[in-house]
């Protein structure tokens, strides 16, 4: 746990985090409200979500290697101020090409995560940082959750415009707190922001993730979706050619094929994929009628209770992972959740008939999700040295979101390419739509056991930014963190 003098730094970060994360989810069940109030087409409103995705993918790592260069309290600071002026703007839109601009600017949050994990980093003792790093992946996790919960009260109870409103004052006044005691950290990287690799790295990952969530409606043999995809495996070439010979590259290449670090990413790449997903369609199967065969015709609101097992465990689970990663270590965690993923998503193929089955798999699954997100944090930054926390917990959590675009991409297609006369799925779709995420869930435990173990050291209770030796130790590629 962060002691008195880091309390109050944690509680920012954790705010500041845990509001982004409930973005992502909390403006997905009020898509149909927002498509009638702003009079547009469900394809035109899907681009609400399209928008921030692409934005968070983009400015995360970017903005984690800026941190690390120009220092991770202004970066916050500033990143704090552009999510209150993004939640204000999609307020008060009143169309819904703004609405969009708006959810662009809001996904520059999502540098919040390295930067967060940087500060930690760098301010906490040796003894706070894992505990800490695991409290704050409980918060992320459960901010989705969070969302999926909250949104179907907030827009019947108010409007869909206080799904903006609320943000917009607890960040602004989180901003204003860390402006005043959120301490600068020391720890800054040489060099300069390589913008040649930021466009680059840009232009893959859109060119990666938009036919991905636009495939459904594009057609997967579409040329704007083969054409895209052949435009990322170009530049994504050309990204690595040139991170490889920049002598400041935005995103060190020595780092990521560190062991510790390639494993985790793999593994967050298909746990990413049976994460999103679920949360992607889980709500769907739910809110379905029963005249479908399957289904319980929930409400938004229903539907985001039947969640709210997810969002207990998960929370739990990413807090308690810090009190046992000193004890079993984070390679079995991340594999352990990885597992109760597949076990979850395994229950759902076999058992999906009642309402109590479909909430015990989701509180399985948030056991998972809470384990799994704290031990991927706590290895990421447990192997690189501090001048590249940002960067490289920047692009875990990058691939973590391509992860869940594919996962939900062929999800989709599974779930909804037979459809009823009524235009339902069948139930079917669903059953094998669960099945491929229990592999997929299935793979990512696998990828987990390849993850090196961390040998501990023994910690000393001298804060990390200055502690000679630690400061040392961290500037090798590859040393562990402190337990």
């Amino acid at each position: 746990m962060p002691s008195k003098s880091t309390r109050l730094t944690f509680a920012v970060l954790a705010t500041g985090a845990g509001v982004f994360s409930m973005l992502q989810s909390l403006i997905a069940p009020a898509l149909p409200t927002v498509q009638h109030a702003l009079h547009t087409s469900q394809s035109t409103a899907t681009w609400v979500m399209t928008a921030y995705l692409l934005s968070a993918s983009v400015f995360t790592p970017i903005l984690g290697r800026v941190g690390d260069l120009i220092g991770k309290k202004r970066t916050l600071v500033a990143v704090l101020v552009t999510v209150t002026i993004g939640c204000l703007l999609a307020a008060l839109a009143p169309t819904i090409g703004l609405l969009i601009v708006a959810r662009v600017v809001q996904g520059i949050g999502g540098a919040l995560f390295p930067l967060s994990f940087g500060i930690i980093r760098d301010e906490f003792t040796p003894a706070e940082v894992s505990p800490s790093i695991s409290n704050l992946s409980a918060v992320i996790a459960a901010g989705g959750g969070v969302g999926m919960v909250a949104a179907g009260p907030i827009v019947a109870a108010l409007d869909y415009r206080w799904l903006f409103w609320l943000p917009v004052g607890i960040v602004a006044v989180t901003t204003l707190i860390a402006l005043r005691y959120v301490p600068e950290s020391p720890s800054r990287a040489e060099g300069r922001v390589n913008w040649l690799g930021a466009v680059l790295l840009s232009g893959w990952l859109v060119a990666l993730l938009l036919p991905l969530s636009q495939a459904s409606q594009w057609g997967w043999g579409s040329a704007r979706v083969i054409g895209l995809f052949a435009a990322a495996v170009l530049l994504f070439a050309l990204w690595l050619l040139a991170e490889a010979r920049s002598r400041s590259p935005l995103i060190d290449l020595r780092i990521m094929r560190l062991p510790a670090v390639w494993t985790t990413n793999a593994t967050a790449l298909l746990f990413g994929a049976g994460m999103y997903s679920i949360w992607s369609f889980l709500p769907g199967f739910v809110q379905t009628p029963s005249s479908a065969g399957y289904g319980f015709g929930s409400s938004v609101t229903a539907a985001g209770l039947l969640m709210l097992p997810m969002l207990l465990a998960m929370f739990c689970s990413g807090v308690l992972s810090g009190r046992l990663e000193p004890v079993l270590g984070a390679k079995k965690l991340l594999t352990t959740g990885a597992a109760l993923g597949a076990v979850a998503c395994g229950f759902l193929t076999l058992w999906h008939d009642e309402q109590w089955q479909v909430a015990v798999a989701a509180g399985i699954f948030g056991l998972g999700i809470g384990l799994a997100f704290a031990s991927m944090a706590n290895l990421i930054v447990g192997s690189v040295p501090a001048e590249q926390t940002g960067a490289a917990t920047g692009m875990n959590a990058n691939i973590r979101t391509i992860g869940g675009s594919i996962g939900a991409a062929v999800t989709s297609v599974l779930v909804t390419g037979r459809l009823q006369p009524s235009g339902l799925p069948y139930a079917s779709g669903y059953t094998h739509g669960f099945t491929l995420l229990a592999l997929l869930c299935l793979a990512a435990a696998l990828a987990a056991l390849l993850v090196p173990v961390q040998r501990a050291r023994r910690v000393s209770g001298t804060p990390r930014a200055s502690s000679e030796e630690g400061s040392r130790t961290e500037a090798k590629p590859g040393a562990m963190m402190p337990r």
